[in-house]
């Protein structure tokens, strides 16, 4: 059975939208009909993601560094609605502790913003330790998803979401195409 609202998906910006890593002429450009100078790499996300993500059962909310220039810059390139923005706390001698254990700094953030709702975290530096932690201490579903950088959110990342969140939902599995 399904809960009452969808699952989280906490989206990171670099590694997931925009790609990098390999050599820049690797990576395709795209133009759309919203331009940001200053940055870029933002010719680089595909605005197909803008369609995509909101096919997934979920409700997105950025987890970037981007912070709310995500709205600014990202969602009206592809297609997006202004998104929830996870506010980061101010760094600590417990997160001096996790980097040395090898836990992401952004992990006891996302479980807290999470407040027992399950999600899916979408990121190009999560490890096995913030695979582990969030198992002890959140008590609902929780996908911790990464993507390889040098190719960002593709094909089978995508298909590989919709069934996690169409299983966690309690809705049939579509094609996230």
């Amino acid at each position: 059975m399904g809960t009452a609202r969808p699952p989280l998906l906490f989206l990171d910006v670099d590694g997931p939208l925009i790609p990098f890593g390999a050599a820049p002429q690797q990576y395709p450009t795209y133009e759309t009909h919203h331009q940001s100078p200053g940055n870029p790499l933002l010719a680089r996300i595909n605005p197909e993601h803008g369609r995509r993500l909101m096919g997934l059962p979920c409700e997105l909310v950025w987890a970037t560094t981007w912070m709310t220039d995500a709205n600014e810059c990202i969602c009206p390139r592809i297609g997006l609605p202004q998104l929830a923005v996870v506010t980061w706390p101010e760094p600590s001698d417990l997160d001096e502790q996790d980097a040395r254990d090898g836990m992401h700094w952004k992990t006891r953030a996302l479980v807290d913003w999470a407040a027992g709702r399950p999600f899916a975290w979408v990121d190009d530096e999560i490890t096995d330790v913030d695979r582990a932690w969030v198992s002890a201490h959140h008590s609902r579903q929780a996908l911790l998803y990464r993507v390889d950088p040098r190719q960002g959110l593709t094909d089978a990342d995508y298909a590989a979401l919709n069934e996690w969140l169409h299983r966690t939902y309690g809705a049939p599995s579509q094609t996230a195409s």
